[in-house]
């Protein structure tokens, strides 16, 4: 299994990480919040978020594997308790498909007689389903991993205010390192979306800016009314 195999859980949970942590950033820097009470907010969004997350992920990519190998078994039984029905699936699959004559009883005979063949055609041709090829619980991990990973991107310039000091607006800083990083996970998403470079990388830019302005108004217009 390669790398990018998870790029599109990378994507989404990054995405996720960063524009959920940003807003945060974005409504203490409207409500004129220090640099401890960012940071207390913002890990505790990126964790609890990030683990919800990726519970949600795990939970949906199990059940949709249940539900394909649930359907598997009901195909097995079909070609075992009743194959002429499912021959005759086969046929209408490949007639379909723009086969006929002898073609088509070569093609019906080839597939139907190896059992594991047949009841693979039928779950990709009939039912449209594909077994996947990764596992829940790494598809979960990778998206946790992205959330905190891409996620902690809007609170580094407040961390090293904690630690060491920082003379410049922090919330400017802030903003132009989650600028560029939504910018690239926008162009990963053009990648995984198989869309136009530009394109992916304006609507999470969009998004981002979107999400930010909303919080940061939210933020001082509780801060004025407390």
């Amino acid at each position: 299994m390669k790398s990018q195999d998870y790029l599109p859980e990378f994507v989404y949970g990054g995405m996720d990480g960063i524009v959920t942590t940003f807003a945060v950033v974005a409504g203490a820097a409207g409500a004129g919040l220090d640099s401890s009470v960012v940071i207390i907010l913002g890990f505790a969004n990126l964790i609890a978020d990030g683990f919800s997350m990726s519970v949600g992920s795990y939970l949906a990519n199990r059940s949709e594997r249940h539900n394909y190998d649930k359907y598997r078994r009901l195909e097995y039984l079909e070609v075992d308790h009743n194959p002429e029905e499912g021959r005759e699936e086969v046929r209408q699959i490949f007639i379909k498909k723009g086969l006929k004559g002898k073609a088509l009883d070569l093609v019906v005979k080839a597939i139907t007689s190896d059992r594991d063949v047949w009841v693979d055609t039928m779950m990709r041709d009939e039912l449209n389903m594909t077994p996947g090829d990764r596992s829940p619980l790494s598809k979960a991990v990778v998206t946790f991993v992205s959330f905190i990973t891409v996620g902690l991107v809007p609170m580094v310039v407040y961390l090293m205010d904690f630690l060491v000091g920082f003379s410049y607006n922090l919330f400017v800083v802030s903003s132009m390192l989650t600028g560029m990083a939504f910018l690239g996970v926008g162009l990963m998403k053009s990648y995984v979306g198989e869309q136009p470079l530009w394109r992916g990388a304006a609507e999470t830019f969009g998004l981002g800016v979107g999400a930010a302005v909303l919080a940061y108004w939210v933020g001082a217009v509780l801060e004025r009314m407390f």
